[in-house]
């Protein structure tokens, strides 16, 4: 039976390397365009040069970072919708050049009441690009690792995670040595705009029929079982499981980039730790945000994604509670698990869509769902400054957020993937629309 097969290979002219040749450096690529990307994550590093050149206050200098979370739902929606019918590259080269000519366009600012232009460059005009160029290679390597979903989307967006860490040290010693800080932002442009172009050029989606030697979805001994039906956008908008879905990773990402936001005045103010020692803390953080998209989605795959999401969702609300009562060392490693759990959701969710929902029109599905990343984005940092603000300590902040976190472990056992009563009522839909017309 195998040498058959082999042999119909052969006189088809397709091998079982010549199926997946190649795929490993399409992965390669999408995590450098990646890491180009992930350097939004860097914004704190600007913070106090700008307000030390422009005067600005704190809320107006992250307004352009916070502007630019905002805004990368509207890429990712896009994006996502064309290039599953157009392809992965042109996508990821438009995003990745309005991305960088946002970035390099931030240098043009030169007084305090441009801060407008800040926004409109670095905010919405970056953002978007990022949108854009975020959700292609997620989409695109789904289709390509059926085999290995969650390992292979976790590997893509923790070269997000992981642009911060290789970003932040680079920036800061340039805005050291120039007085005129937004200059930086121009060869920092420029970097993105080579590595992204060079990245995006090699992205393409697997030929039709595409499938890995070997790998059957039926036989597999992995809990992540993929859908046997593919809906478009508005079917997956028609289930509960999509915003179930949407609403997991959106409490996901609320708890953990409330802590992100408060990381190094938190470790401050809990175990008196230096401001110089607080920096290198935050810094040692963004590798387990970037470690943790790559291990939890891959430990994803070997014991299903909601048995993922409600270990992460719980491991932070644990670590919540003990966080404000315990020393630095400790202090330390309880931060490093809800880095790992917040870096989690976004590695182990692009799986869970594509599983549920399947590949065809996995980045219009999960580029929808990044809603959750743009109001997460938002609401955690007030979240956790407004209540810091009403008790003066992070003793409450910290426990309601564990509240939220242990509570959201229950819609993880209402997340089941739609089931065939679904798809034949989604059907049954479609037929009666039909004859009507």
């Amino acid at each position: 039976m195998a040498s058959s097969k082999a042999e119909q290979g052969r006189e088809d002219g397709v091998t079982a390397r010549d199926a997946t040749a190649g795929r490993w450096w399409i992965a390669l690529a999408a995590v450098l365009v990646q890491l180009a990307l992930g350097a939004v994550y860097a914004w704190s590093v600007f913070n106090g040069p700008l307000q030390s050149q422009f005067g600005w206050s704190k809320p107006e200098v992250v307004l352009p970072f916070e502007v630019a979370i905002g805004v990368i739902v509207f890429g990712t929606f896009l994006g996502g919708r064309i290039q599953d019918r157009r392809g992965p590259r042109p996508v990821a080269l438009a995003g990745v050049v309005l991305y960088s000519l946002g970035i390099m366009g931030a240098s043009l600012v030169s007084s305090s009441d441009q801060l407008w232009l800040l926004v409109l460059t670095y905010g919405v005009l970056g953002g978007f690009g990022l949108g854009l160029a975020y959700i292609t290679p997620i989409a695109m390597l789904a289709k390509w690792f059926p085999d290995k979903r969650g390992l292979i989307t976790g590997i893509a967006v923790g070269g997000f995670g992981f642009g911060a860490v290789i970003t932040g040290p680079v920036a800061k010693n340039m805005l050291a040595g120039t007085d005129d800080k937004p200059s930086v932002f121009l060869p920092l442009g420029i970097a993105y705009l080579i590595a992204g172009l060079l990245g995006a050029a090699l992205f393409r989606n697997p030929p039709a029929g595409y499938t890995v030697p070997g790998y059957d979805p039926a036989a597999s001994t992995s809990k992540a079982k993929p859908s046997g039906r593919s809906y478009d956008l508005r079917e997956a908008l028609r289930t509960p499981q999509w915003y179930l879905l949407t609403a997991i990773l959106l409490l996901n990402v609320t708890c953990g980039i409330a802590f992100i936001s408060q990381a190094s005045d938190s470790a401050q103010e809990l175990t008196g730790i230096s401001v110089g020692t607080a920096a290198t803390f935050v810094g040692l953080m963004g590798l387990f945000n970037g470690a943790g998209r790559i291990g939890w989605a891959a430990l994803s795959d070997r014991i299903g994604r909601m048995r993922a999401f409600l270990g992460m969702l719980a491991l932070q609300g644990v670590c919540f509670l003990l966080l404000p009562h315990t020393t630095f060392a400790i202090f330390a490693i309880l931060s490093a698990l809800i880095y790992l759990a917040y870096g989690g959701g976004f590695g182990t969710m692009p799986a869970t869509a594509a599983d549920y929902y399947g590949t065809p029109n996995a980045g219009a599905i999960y580029g929808a769902m990044i809603v959750a990343w743009s109001i997460g984005g938002v609401v955690g940092p007030l979240l956790a400054a407004a209540l810091y603000e009403s008790s003066g300590g992070y003793t409450l902040p910290f426990t309601v957020l564990g509240i939220v976190a242990l509570a959201s472990t229950v819609l993880t056992f209402l997340a089941k993937p739609p089931g065939e009563r679904a798809a034949r009522t989604i059907d049954l839909r479609e037929d009666a629309r039909t004859r009507r017309a």
